[in-house]
Formats: structure tokens, sequence, C-alpha cells
């Protein structure tokens, strides 16, 4: 990656970092080791959707200079941006423990310090860095976190692969109407095409904006563009490796059933080597760092911004308390289900479905913002925009349907 590229790339590239955080890669796990190769060609699949999706959310932040939260509050009805803001901070306040809990577990399984010792400091250490580290430096200690993510790109070539099955499972789709199987492409297009996401990346393009002199529209939504393609890219390619090998080494071994990502590290150990072990459970750690913050911003952007109270990770602590504090609150709650006995993998896996579901109406949301004139101007969606956003709307809901009625 050239210095100029790496230089130009920020929320997009985050965002899509952040979307391979420890519930997707237990998701991803659980994917591999179920279904073998199988599902492969969901990376391929939900390439250009994510996108799309994300582009969209993108541009309506630099449009607006508002997140979504404050464009919905500004021109839809106040139930349903409760509703919206609601589900997002439930199913982000779940996500944030279960992905603390595979961090402490991670961090246990490699230099054996009790899981509470580390829950605890990752949960100090993640608050420290949001509330008391400036924007742009904590945006690039964030962009530097994305790199952990290259140990599962590592690890897939460490372990021997079939790679004729593998390009055959990703250019050549399988399907089935088993419940189990509908229920993993839920989880996996939950936790790729994910709410957080969309908020995020809309709010952090306003943060970005704020930050740099005057820039015209059109060059801004450019570099977006590229920003958010190299984003979800990397994001695809990641999942596709985690599936790889997990499909060559649990699924092969027929360890079908993964309880946490932290466990997928644990049962390649056996099967690939401590090398791949340490790779994979680092991965989950520096992730980690990257997706919690992240999980807890968006979920307070989106509750300030519904109430229009001052926030923003721009401010300091003292000129934001409620933006702050609704961050401190939802990562103490996370941090107190991680003691509730619930089965790990059965909160990482079910949070992805959650967010399956509560995508389409939020997708719905999205498109009627992008394609009205009155907000966007003249930057509205091209016909591609509308046909991708609207199809994996339809394909996502459909899906979640299905998952009730067979």
């Amino acid at each position: 990656m050239s210095k100029n590229l790496w230089q130009r790339l920020g929320p997009g590239f985050i965002t899509g970092a952040a979307d391979d955080d420890p519930s997707g890669i237990g998701t991803y796990s659980q994917t591999g080791a179920q279904f073998g190769y199988g599902q492969l060609w969901l990376a391929l699949f939900s390439f250009p959707f994510m996108t799309v999706v994300q582009e969209m959310c993108g541009r309506i932040g630099i449009v607006t200079r508002r997140g979504l939260s404050g464009t919905i509050r500004r021109h839809y009805s106040r139930p349903v941006l409760y509703v919206a803001v609601s589900l997002l901070i439930i199913a982000n306040t779940i996500n944030i423990g279960a992905d603390l809990g595979a961090m402490a577990a991670a961090g246990q399984l490699l230099l054996g310090v009790p899981f509470t010792v580390w829950l605890l400091g990752l949960t100090v250490l993640t608050l420290g860095l949001e509330i008391f580290v400036s924007y742009p430096r904590y945006a690039k200690i964030l962009k530097y976190l994305t790199l952990s993510l290259l140990a599962y790109v590592v690890t897939a070539f460490v372990v021997k692969q079939d790679w004729s099955q593998v390009a055959w499972s990703t250019f050549v789709p399988s399907f089935s109407f088993q419940r189990e199987y509908i229920l993993n492409i839920v989880a996996v297009l939950g936790t790729t095409i994910s709410p957080y996401l969309f908020f995020w990346q809309a709010n952090e393009e306003v943060e970005e904006e704020l930050g740099k002199k005057k820039q015209n529209l059109f060059s801004a939504i450019r570099d977006m563009r590229l920003d958010t393609a190299v984003g979800m890219f990397f994001s695809n390619l990641v999942m596709f490796f985690i599936i790889v090998t997990t499909a060559s080494t649990l699924g092969a071994h027929g360890i079908t059933q993964i309880d946490t990502a932290a466990a997928a590290a644990e049962a390649l150990r056996p099967l690939a080597g401590n090398f791949t072990f340490v790779l994979f459970a680092i991965g989950i750690m520096g992730v980690g760092l990257l997706a919690v913050p992240i999980l807890a911003g968006s979920a307070s952007y989106a509750a300030v911004e519904a109430f229009d109270l001052p926030g923003g990770l721009n401010k300091k602590w003292y000129e934001a308390r409620a933006f702050y504090g609704i961050i401190i609150l939802a990562t103490l709650v996370g941090v107190l289900i991680n003691y509730l006995h619930i089965p790990p993998f059965t909160m990482l896996y079910y949070t992805a479905v959650l967010n399956g579901l509560v995508a389409p109406p939020l997708l719905l949301l999205i498109l009627l913002i992008s394609n009205n004139k009155k907000i966007m101007g003249s930057h509205t969606n091209g016909k591609w925009s509308n046909l991708l956003g609207v199809l994996v709307m339809l394909i996502m809901a459909t899906a979640g349907v299905l998952i009730f009625v067979l």
C-alpha cells in the first residue's frame, strides 16, 4: 500500500476493519467449522453490497454534515428515530460485552493472566483512549490497529489448503433451505452489513470534514468512495481467510461448534500449531481494541443526535458529558454482561443475527434519505446504488423471515 493511499484512508477503511470484530471472527469461524468452504461465496457476494451501503452512509454524513440519527431526527418522525436508536443501542451493548469477553479470553490464553484482570484492563484502556485522546491522534491509532487483521491472512497460508476447492466455493455459490444454513447467512450478513457501521461512518465523515480545510463536496465524496471501497475489500478479504482457515482445520477435523472467537483460536493449536494459534489470538485482541470503541461510539452518536445534544470525538469530555457518559455506560454494561453466564457463542452469534434483522428497516431509511433531493441536493443515489441497496435490503429481509418459518 503506497504512502499516499495510506494517508488518504480514513473512516471507510477503519469502518471496514471494525466490521471484522471478535463477534464477526466468531461468526466466520463458525461458518468455516460448520459448512467448510461451502459459504465462502458470501465473502465475494457481500462486497458490492457493503460498499454501496457504506458509501451511502458516508455521503449522507458529508452532504448533511450530520450523522444518520441527526438526519433522521430532522426529516422523519420521532417514533421511527427512537425505535432505530433503541435497537442499535441494545445490539451494540450486547456486542461490546461479547467482544470484551472474547478479547479477555484471548489474552488469558496467550499469557495466562486471569480473565477478570484482562477484562477490566481492556475496558479501562478502550475508555481512556476514546475519552482522553484527541480525535486526529485517536483516528491514527484506530487506523494502525486495522493492520492486526493481517494476522488472519498469514494464518490461512500457514495451514495447508485445497486451493482449487477454495476457488470453486468462492465463485460457484451453493445453497440450502435448511434453517441452520439460512440462519448462518443472516448472521454473516448481519455482521458484515451491520447497523452500527452505518451510524459510525456517517458520523466519522462529519468529524473528518470538521478537521479539514473546506473541501468541495465532489472532492470529498470522491475521496470517501475510494476510502470506503478499500475498507470494504479489506474487510471481506479478512472474512474470506478466516473461513478458509477454520474450514481447513476445524471443519476438516469434525469440530463444527465454536463457543467463542477465543475458543476458535484454542482449537487451532493442536491442529495447526502454536504459531497459527498465536496469530489468531493476537488478531482477536487487536481488532477488539478497534471495534469496542466504535460500537460504543456509534451508539453514543445516535443517542445524542436523537435528543439534539452536543457530542463527537472532536470534543473534550467536559464539552460533551452526555456523549462520553453514554460511551462509558454502554461499555460498563457490556462488561457486566460477561457475568450473566450466557454461553459466549450464543451471545456472539445471535448478536450477529439480531443485527441482520435490524438492518433491513434501517437500509430502507438510508435509501429514502440518499434519494431525497431536499436532503442530498445533487448528490442523490445513482441507479446502481439504488439497485444494489434495494436488492440487499430485500435479501436480508427475506432471509430474516425464512429463519422464522422454516
